[in-house]
């Protein structure tokens, strides 16, 4: 059965949201090649012999959505998630758009938030339409009927049928226009933690990462690419790579080169030994201080973007008792996933087929179709796990290069990226120029609130038609405008600034740079009126008991006013951005060579209905983690148009003799879930940052951290 299921029509409909149970060799070939398009009838497939298959609308990059979003489905279709087993979505916005974006696509924090009543009202109509089925069978009301781990029992007679016997005549009865769900007190998965459905694979080495594919005739390249962007090749002299045993063919693009062999290490052979001649273009003069001075201009010179407005601001400034500015800076940063980028591609004169982990399906198979010259649907696209996305699969710049360099052979070609190529060639999170002011009365809290961010924009690179002029980029002030802080007057403006360097959404999004402003700028408020940084918040919340109540939970569970060693000190962040609420509060202390130790990690989050609380306090610990490497390691920095960072030495991460115990607590709530993989992230800087004052008495207002200023001076 396939059809668009009616359910709350203007929820699902407009989601493209559909339901198929399969049968007979259709299951069957639907299980063997979920990834063909002409192959999938929607979410939910139980074949013959038993098998519950879920088509899973987001990608898994680890942090746990095949195991929340089946959860969302087996609760209300009433089987055990052991008894799922999950498929990637192939490419299809009709039916597997996520509903926020309007786009099929995984990112944001929005896979939940976006799939959390419509999976759960796809189960429910199939399990309306199961119960049906076996009650039409058996001659009783459908009432009489319960299901659970995948049977309908008629508990008057002791029947019992399994999914798989009625599955086929199911299917042709009509869909339930609005199938009831189940209450909170109903739920036996929802809610409570439940292994991911996902790990065994890992663990054992079955599951099948982009990387890991291999298909018949396959033959791997490795690539060299201008090491400036906007270079071009000039020329190729590749006679010492074409004499290594191995070594098949050398091909080229624009700028780039692929040698392709027998296996990867020849082909990395092949590309050490080409002696290559770039023109480097246009970005040659390109470095860290160019781009700087040049933020700093259009910070001065650019026109603003009005964001939000609200009181009079200038006359409040007026009336204010002090003023307090500040300028913050946060650099370039690269994605640095675990699995470097791949890209498995087969072109033929009447398809291409592409193996790889992306976030955008859709886009990656469009671009794929221009540049082979093929229609969308004779091109398809094998999704797979990603070894960490972070926003980098996003983008499809990748995928293009590899489907160039493919059309030039008759086989299937694996391009695999070195970690060096990875980041210096990645799209990177933009920076950020931050001017922030405030006004104060004679109490020390603020009468009105400026805060401007000078950037560039990132949906110039996903827009079709770039992204217009004088429109505001909400991204650019997400976690600006949208504090948890009630200012009697506020402006909240955006000018931008597109650097000639290519941007992409970095995991945190806006937040990730605004919250950190925000947050240590009230610290810095707090500190000027000679109050407690958390009283001084929680002065601010009183019309906003959710962010409160997180606030408290977490000084008291940090144990805030607890004394400290001398050049020891804690800092707290709060917000509230993907639908969650969010405090953190970090424990440092400050060699007086200015390394700094992290003591102890404290966190409370109120997410809404928790899907899996196991999940839930891992995305919390991992994202702290990624934001703190980034706070304290990471920034990409440009000499004559090259990026200087290429691997994990001088693009540092967290290791885990670093890192600290970490508590995350959870509130219970009844509102809608909110999001929460970028969550964590977003609080890590902030808190870190006003830790380190605390400790030292030394603003961090530029990141990463620079230790040298805090070996310079004693605790304040």
């Amino acid at each position: 059965m396939t059809g668009h299921l009616s359910i709350s029509r203007r929820q699902l409909i407009v989601g493209g949201l559909m339901v198929a149970f399969a049968s007979s060799a259709r299951a069957r070939a639907a299980t063997s090649e979920v990834t063909s398009p002409s192959a999938i009838g929607g979410f939910v497939r139980i074949s013959p012999e038993g098998g519950i298959s879920l088509v899973m609308p987001s990608v898994e990059m680890g942090q746990g959505i095949y195991t929340a979003e089946a959860a969302l489905l087996a609760e209300e279709l009433d089987v055990r998630l052991d008894q799922i087993v999950a498929f990637a979505a192939p490419p299809d916005g009709s039916l597997y758009a996520q509903p926020l974006f309007k786009a099929q696509m995984t990112g944001g924090s929005t896979s939940i938030r976006g799939f959390w009543t419509p999976l759960r009202q796809a189960g429910a109509a199939a399990r309306s339409m199961l119960v049906a089925a076996a009650a039409q069978a058996w001659g009783v009301h459908r009432n009489e009927c319960s299901t659970k781990d995948g049977t309908i029992l008629h508990s008057s007679t002791g029947r019992v049928l399994k999914y798989e016997e009625v599955a086929e005549s199911a299917a042709t009865l009509p869909m339930p226009e609005d199938p009831k769900l189940k209450s909170r007190e109903e739920f036996r998965i929802i809610g409570k933690s439940q292994r991911r459905i996902d790990t065994s694979a890992k663990v054992n080495g079955s599951a099948v990462y982009g990387i890991d594919v291999m298909v018949d005739g396959m033959k791997t390249a490795a690539v060299a690419i201008s090491p400036v962007d906007g270079g071009r090749l000039k020329s190729v002299d590749d006679n010492r790579a074409r004499k290594i045993p191995g070594v098949i063919d050398v091909l080229r693009i624009d700028d780039a080169v692929a040698v392709v062999g027998e296996h990867y290490w020849v082909a990395r052979a092949g590309v050490e030994a080409l002696d290559i001649d770039w023109e480097l273009g246009p970005n040659t003069k390109l470095t860290t201080a160019s781009i700087r001075a040049e933020a700093v201009k259009a910070a001065d010179e650019g026109t603003p973007i009005k964001a939000l407005e609200r009181g009079d601001v200038e006359t409040s400034f007026k009336n204010a008792t002090k003023r307090v500015t500040a300028e913050y800076e946060l650099p370039f940063l690269a994605h640095a996933t675990m699995e470097p980028i791949n890209t498995t591609v087969h072109v033929r004169p009447n398809g291409c087929d592409i193996w790889v982990g992306t976030q955008t399906p859709v886009v990656a198979q469009k671009h794929a179709a221009r540049i082979t010259g093929l229609p969308v649907d004779k091109v398809a696209l094998h999704n797979h796990l990603i070894g960490g996305g972070f926003g980098r699969r996003l983008q499809a710049d990748t995928i293009e290069q590899a489907v160039h360099f493919a059309k030039q052979v008759p086989y299937p070609l694996k391009i695999i990226w070195t970690r060096e190529q990875d980041i210096r060639h990645d799209r990177f999170r933009p920076c950020y120029l931050d001017r922030i002011a405030a006004g104060l009365d004679e109490q020390g809290r603020p009468l009105v609130w400026t805060h401007r961010t000078i950037s560039g924009t990132v949906r110039r690179y996903f827009a079709e038609d770039g992204w217009p002029e004088g429109k505001l980029d909400k991204d650019a002030v997400d976690g600006a405008w949208d504090s948890p802080y009630a200012f009697p007057a506020i402006r909240v403006d955006w000018v931008r600034h597109d650097p000639p360097v290519k941007l992409n959404w970095w995991r945190g999004v806006g937040p990730t740079h605004n919250v950190f402003v925000v947050e240590s700028f009230l610290d810095e408020l707090a500190h000027t009126a000679g109050q407690d940084p958390i009283a001084y918040r929680r002065a601010l919340l009183d019309a906003n008991p959710r962010a409160m109540a997180v606030l408290d939970k977490v000084a008291d569970a940090a144990g805030w006013h607890k004394s400290l060693e001398p050049r020891s000190g804690r800092g707290v962040s709060l917000h509230q951005n993907f639908g969650s609420y969010a405090a953190l509060v970090i424990e440092v202390a400050v060699a007086i060579s200015g390394e700094i130790s992290l003591n102890k990690i404290v966190a409370a989050v109120d997410c809404g209905i928790q899907i899996n609380p196991d999940t839930i306090r891992a995305q919390i610990e991992g994202g702290v983690l990624f934001g703190l490497s980034a706070a304290l390691f990471n920034g990409i920095t440009f000499d004559e148009g090259r990026v200087e960072q290429g691997n994990f030495n001088d693009y540092r991460q967290l290791r885990i003799n670093e890192t600290p115990p970490i508590e995350v607590h959870l509130l219970e709530s009844n509102e809608s879930p909110g999001g929460l993989g970028e969550v964590g992230t977003v609080s890590a800087a902030p808190a870190l940052g006003n830790a380190i004052f605390a400790a030292t008495g030394v603003r961090i207002r530029r990141l990463p951290i620079d230790r040298s200023l805090l070996s310079k001076r004693e605790n304040a």
